[in-house]
């Protein structure tokens, strides 16, 4: 029942044992256990995606009216590792005049970036870094993605390159605003920025609370990675497939393996902040069920953004800047007073009676938004209507001019 009931600790355990026995010191030990448990846990998450790949392609062409892979193996189980096979296979070509250092660095940095995050990512209860600064050692570390990009588009000496680390800088600093801002406002409910300790107070998930702040936070991290419908930064007929176009072979396949993994991360990062995290029935006495808990909630919103990638088209680079600094981040900004506010008053109303009145306070500003949106869409119709169809408007003539006494007289 031991294992059963927390293995982890366990098997840390039987290990710290072992290490002291060959007569290492305490101090090497746990360094040496603390290296252990990060190459397993980057192994399972890399190794994650392999799955994440098939799935990705298969929903997605089952929303697009196609089959998917479904040639190797069963429904194309095998298709992502012949992918793999051939990519491995593929020769690695550099520019002749990119700066090599920074251009093999920047792929490294970029999927290194994702993987730090997963470090205070709680799986299950008493596993994994408890950080108390936590949630903002997410966005510190994020932006090593950003930083990678810039440094492959750089690198490469290319103007196409070039251009989408350039659209990486305005999208990053765009949506990091609105998402750090949707991140605060579990911080605040829950009184502290440890994850494990946001996970520990939501006895009512925090999307009751606040589900506009989800909805900020899920749209503002699916423009930061650069997904579907924000994917400028690899827009194929405007930059010619972006910041990787000069990569191939294994370090193209780097980029590729971190796109995957920073979508399902962000479905990590919302099951944690607004899902309740590896809580669920029986978790505190089966920590394995914790994890499963956790899997399934972060799989769920990665599903949404496969969702979104195959539905939604791309939107224009004006659009998407608009649509941050002139909705998102004035939206999250009032929600986030609101909440602070609304906290002070209803903190003695119960743990269902504050839930209930955070959700009134968002259905209140969704349904103003709504008709605020409703009412500049026909603003705009009419506008467009004025501009189209001017023959239906009277025109301003200029006025005719009066003839003088002195010029009549003339």
């Amino acid at each position: 029942m031991g294992i059963l009931s927390h293995p982890i600790a366990v098997i840390a355990t039987w290990l710290r044992e072992l290490f002291l026995g060959w007569g290492l010191s305490e101090g090497l030990t746990t360094v040496l256990l603390y290296l252990i448990g990060a190459g397993a846990l980057a192994t399972l998450v890399q190794v994650w995606v392999i799955f994440l790949i098939w799935f990705e392609r298969k929903i997605i062409g089952r929303f697009q009216d196609r089959l998917g892979p479904n040639r190797v193996g069963p429904y194309g189980l095998l298709q992502p590792f012949a992918d793999l096979i051939k990519i491995i296979t593929k020769e690695v070509i550099i520019p002749r005049d990119a700066d090599k250092a920074v251009y093999l660095l920047g792929p490294i940095i970029m999927d290194a970036g994702v993987l730090a995050i997963w470090a205070v990512i709680p799986l299950m209860p008493m596993v994994g870094m408890d950080v108390n600064v936590a949630a903002l050692y997410t966005i510190a570390v994020g932006a090593f993605a950003t930083l990678g990009i810039l440094m492959s588009g750089w690198a490469s000496n290319n103007k196409f390159a070039m251009l989408s680390a350039f659209r990486t800088v305005a999208q990053m600093i765009a949506y990091e605003v609105p998402t750090v801002l949707a991140l605060l406002i579990p911080v605040m409910l829950a009184g502290t920025m440890s994850l494990q300790g946001i996970v520990e107070a939501q006895h009512v998930w925090y999307i009751v609370f606040a589900p506009l702040a989800f909805v900020i936070y899920f749209i503002a991290s699916v423009a930061e990675v650069g997904r579907t419908p924000f994917d400028l930064l690899e827009a194929e007929s405007e930059i010619v497939a972006g910041f990787h176009i000069e990569y191939s072979g294994m370090v193209f396949a780097i980029f590729y393996v971190g796109d995957f993994l920073h979508a399902f991360t962000i479905g990590a990062l919302g099951a944690v902040l607004f899902l309740g995290g590896w809580r669920g029935p029986g978790a505190e006495a089966f920590p394995l069920l914790g994890l499963l808990y956790l899997w399934i909630k972060a799989f769920l919103v990665y599903f949404l953004v496969v969702w979104a990638r195959g539905s939604l088209p791309r939107v224009r680079i004006d659009q998407m800047m608009n649509f941050s600094w002139k909705f998102l981040t004035p939206l999250a900004l009032v929600l986030l007073v609101v909440v602070a506010v609304l906290d002070r008053f209803v903190v003695d109303l119960g743990l269902w009676g504050r839930a209930l009145s955070h959700l009134m306070a968002n259905v209140v500003i969704g349904w103003l938004v709504l008709r605020y949106l409703d009412h500049y869409d026909k603003v705009r119709e009419s506008k467009r209507q004025m501009v189209a169809q001017p023959g239906q408007y009277p025109v301003a003539r200029p006025p005719v001019p009066v003839e003088t006494p002195t010029e009549a007289a003339s």
